[in-house]
C-alpha cells in the first residue's frame, strides 16, 4: 500500500469506526482511542479491498454484480461506484431474500 493511498483513507475518514465492537470485527481493529472510537487497521482494509476488486473483475458481465446499501450516507457512493464500474446499484430499501427466495 502506498503512502498516497493511506492519505486518501485518512482524508475520507475510513479509519474511524464506532464505539461498539462486535467480536467478529476485532481482527480488523488497530486500536481504541481515549474517547472510545475504534480505529481500523488500514492494511487489513486495503487487503480486503483488493480481494473484492479481484472478485468483481473476475465476473465477465459487470451488470451481474449488485452493489447494495440502504443507508442514506452511503447511497451516493453506491451510485457513483456502480456508474464507474458498470455494476447494478441498489440504493435504498432492499428486501432480504430478494436474490435467494425466488417464487
Amino acid at each position: 500500500m502506498k503512502e498516497e493511498d493511506v492519505l486518501k483513507f485518512f482524508a475520507a475518514g475510513t479509519h474511524l469506526g464506532g464505539t461498539n465492537l462486535d467480536f467478529q470485527m476485532e481482527q480488523y481493529i488497530y486500536q481504541r482511542k481515549s474517547d472510545g472510537i475504534y480505529i481500523t487497521n488500514l492494511k487489513r482494509t486495503w487487503e480486503k479491498l483488493l480481494l473484492a476488486a479481484r472478485a468483481i473483475v473476475a465476473i465477465k458481465n459487470p451488470a451481474d454484480v449488485s452493489i447494495i446499501s440502504s443507508r442514506n450516507t452511503v447511497q451516493r457512493a453506491v451510485l457513483k461506484f456502480a456508474a464507474a464500474t458498470g455494476t447494478t446499484p441498489i440504493a435504498g430499501r432492499f428486501t432480504p431474500g430478494t436474490f435467494t427466495n425466488q417464487i
